[in-house]
This record gives structure tokens, C-alpha cells and sequence, in this order.
């Protein structure tokens, strides 16, 4: 076995242990990607990065999302696997128009226009680094730097066929107990939904109607323990609503339809 070879595997063996120690579930795993992309003294640095509590995406400048490589930049939102099923339940839809609300790195945005095509797709956010990063992600979409709707072109009013909303979902007292990874890396904005969580969704839902098509739809993605809140503002906005799960992804989703007189 050649000194190379031999050196990189005790390299892997001892980050995956350094990892470990630090409390990295997928430790082995990482540490093959953190050599894939660093060597010499920039590898020690980023697994220091690491083990301090640095997202591993945000170390390596992307996440894997439904096969894509979405960057992330420092201080954005790390899109979660369980955010791909507000994917799926929008492709089941099969839009044309759609306003990813929210959009952080723009990963559903990135998602969606991948796998359906042609989509005319807008999204938005209030934070000027995730409307940066998004502005990476979406090729042809349009990101606009807006609180929710405040931004969106006029003409879509009553044109849009299906909104998708990874809004914060976290109440502002549970988040002192959240991860460090996310708690002290990711920004509050996009952690923190209100004293139930459900601050963003009552204005997300409050608005979507007059944006919709007669026959559009709000997804917006939540916990399984605050799905029924979320229906719950959903049928108050005038929209049929329900709970999509996936056990798979560990995501919830509540799916709400324009009601109809």
C-alpha cells in the first residue's frame, strides 16, 4: 500500500473520530466529504469549523436537496430533507406558476423548476443573504427581497396556481433547546415563528387568496404537533385543508385549496 494511500485512510479515520467525539452522527460520512473537498491546514480548519458546530453544508458551501447540489452560504438556512416533501406535494399538483414564500437558499424553488421545467417561478424572503443565495440557486425564477407578498409583481394577483412555504415554524421559547448547529449558526429570522410557531403561517394564509387562481393551492410545511393549528388558520383563511405526512422524510405538510362557494 502505497505512503499516499495509506495516509489518506488514517487521515479519514482519525476526523471521523475527531467528528464522533463531537457528537457527529454521520461522522465517517463527513469526514469523507471534508476530504473531498479540503486538504493541508484548510482541512484542519474547517473540521475545527466542524467540530465548534458549523454546519457541515455551510463548511462545504452546499446541501444535497432531491439530487441537487443548492449552495448555501454562511448564515443561511440549511434546507432540511424533510422540506422535500412540500416538494412532492407540489409536484403532484403539476403548476405553472409558483411563488416559493420564504425561500431561504431557494432550494423547493430550485426543486420544483428542475424537475417540472418550464415554471413560472418567483420567490421571495426577508433576508437579504437568503435572497443572495436563492438569486444562486434559481436559474430562471425571479427573488425579490420582500416581507412575504410586499415585493411580488402586481400582475400575478389571482394568477398564481400554488404557493410553498418553508416559513419559521419555531416558538420563540423553544429555540434556546434547538441544535447549536442551527440555534448558533442559522439566523433567527428563519428559525423563529412566534410564541406558537404559527406567527408567519396566520400571515401567509391572511393573504394567499387574493394571489391564488381560483383553483390554487397553499402548501405550507409544519410539525406534527402544530398541523392542526396550521389547518386550523388555513380554514380560516377560506381554504380546505389537510395534512400530508411522510414518515420516510420526517415531514409534515398542510396542503390547503381554495374553497369554493
Amino acid at each position: 500500500m502505497s505512503t499516499g494511500i495509506q495516509s489518506s485512510i488514517d487521515s479519514h479515520q482519525a476526523i471521523t473520530r475527531t467528528l464522533r467525539a463531537a457528537g457527529c452522527v454521520y461522522a465517517e460520512d463527513e469526514a469523507a466529504l471534508l476530504l473531498q473537498a479540503f486538504t493541508g491546514d484548510r482541512l484542519l480548519e474547517m473540521v475545527s469549523r466542524r467540530v465548534a458546530g458549523t454546519p457541515l453544508e455551510q463548511i462545504l458551501g452546499w446541501a444535497e436537496f432531491r439530487g441537487l447540489r443548492i449552495v448555501v452560504e454562511p448564515g443561511v438556512f440549511v434546507p432540511r430533507r424533510r422540506t422535500e416533501l412540500l416538494v412532492e406535494e407540489a409536484l403532484a399538483l403539476r403548476p405553472t406558476t409558483v411563488v416559493d414564500m420564504c425561500c431561504g437558499s431557494g432550494a423547493v424553488g430550485a426543486a420544483l423548476e428542475h424537475e417540472l421545467g418550464h415554471l413560472d417561478l418567483h420567490a421571495t424572503d426577508i433576508d437579504p443573504v437568503a435572497v443572495r443565495c436563492a438569486r444562486r440557486n434559481i436559474g430562471a425564477g425571479h427573488v425579490y427581497e420582500s416581507d412575504l407578498y410586499s415585493a411580488l409583481p402586481q400582475h400575478l394577483r389571482g394568477c398564481i396556481d400554488v404557493i410553498v412555504a418553508n416559513a419559521p415554524y419555531v416558538p420563540t421559547d423553544a429555540i434556546a433547546s434547538m441544535p447549536a448547529e442551527a440555534r448558533d449558526h442559522e439566523p433567527r429570522v428563519a428559525l423563529d415563528g412566534g410564541l406558537d410557531g404559527l406567527d408567519w403561517h396566520r400571515r401567509i394564509a391572511d393573504d394567499a387568496r387574493q394571489w391564488l387562481t381560483d383553483r390554487g393551492h397553499l402548501l405550507i410545511e409544519t410539525s406534527v404537533g402544530q398541523a392542526k393549528g396550521t389547518v386550523q388558520i388555513m380554514r380560516g383563511a377560506g381554504f380546505d385543508a389537510r395534512i400530508a405526512h411522510s414518515d420516510e422524510l420526517d415531514g409534515t405538510v398542510v396542503v390547503g385549496e381554495v374553497r369554493t362557494a
